[in-house]
């Protein structure tokens, strides 16, 4: 136990709710402390190259200051229809009248996007720095089906693209009219159909009328015969 329990102690990114691909999610980089003797005092998240995010915003954490490096991208994303030439490659975050000490640990939010949608997942890679100027390097990548590494990259698992890609499924119906949930093919529709019933209706009230006139009609004649009848044999 005492062997396992530091492995679950490294730096990770955590969505906050749903991160899909496609789309935009906040995170934290969560960073706990492992030394008995020292506190951490700056973090760097390197943000993947090979799927860059177009934007990347950090949350101010007090006591912290935060900068962001960009670079130019190799390959230009259009994000919305508009050319992105650079994106942000690093994020810093040094203490500024505070720190990570023994036993504690930190959350630094991230909003990020737009999420790629050809990978299911993202690898961001973590240098952690101690006040006794020690540095762990948090960059090995996990092999599938292999063991956790000593020092493993923290990775944001992207879960399934959302309809609208704004992180909600578009609602039934909505696609051809935003204000009842139904195109103008089904207004038609219900309108004839409400026609249809109201003719049926009609047809049925005024079919029933005619066979009350048509047996009135026989019943009239048969007294009449009647009545003649009587009247020859008397």
């Amino acid at each position: 136990m005492l062997l396992a329990g530091p492995a679950f102690a490294h730096v990770g990114v955590e969505p906050r709710g749903d991160a899909a691909r496609g789309g935009y999610a906040t995170v934290d980089v969560k960073v706990p402390n492992e030394r008995d003797n020292a506190s951490t005092v700056k973090l760097e998240i390197v943000l993947p190259t090979e799927h860059p995010l177009a934007s990347v915003q950090p949350q101010p954490v007090p006591g912290w200051k935060v900068e962001v490096t960009k670079s130019k991208l190799a390959k230009p994303l259009t994000v919305h229809g508009k050319q992105i030439t650079e994106a942000v490659s690093k994020v810093t975050w040094t203490a500024d009248g505070s720190k990570i000490g023994p036993g504690q640990f930190q959350q630094f939010p991230l909003s990020l996007g737009r999420l790629p949608e050809n990978t299911d997942q993202l690898v961001f890679k973590a240098l952690q720095t101690y006040d006794n100027k020690e540095v762990v390097r948090w960059i090995e990548v996990a092999e599938k089906g292999g063991p956790e590494p000593e020092a493993p990259a923290p990775v944001l698992a992207l879960s399934a693209p959302k309809a609208d890609g704004h992180g909600a499924p578009a609602a039934d119906g909505a696609a051809g009219d935003h204000h009842g949930g139904t195109d103008g093919k089904s207004a038609n529709a219900s309108a004839d159909d409400g026609e249809d019933d109201s003719t049926d209706t009609v047809a049925r009230v005024l079919g029933v009328v005619g066979i009350l006139v048509g047996a009135a009609g026989v019943a009239f004649g048969v007294l009449a015969g009647r009545r003649r009848d009587s009247g020859v044999t008397s």
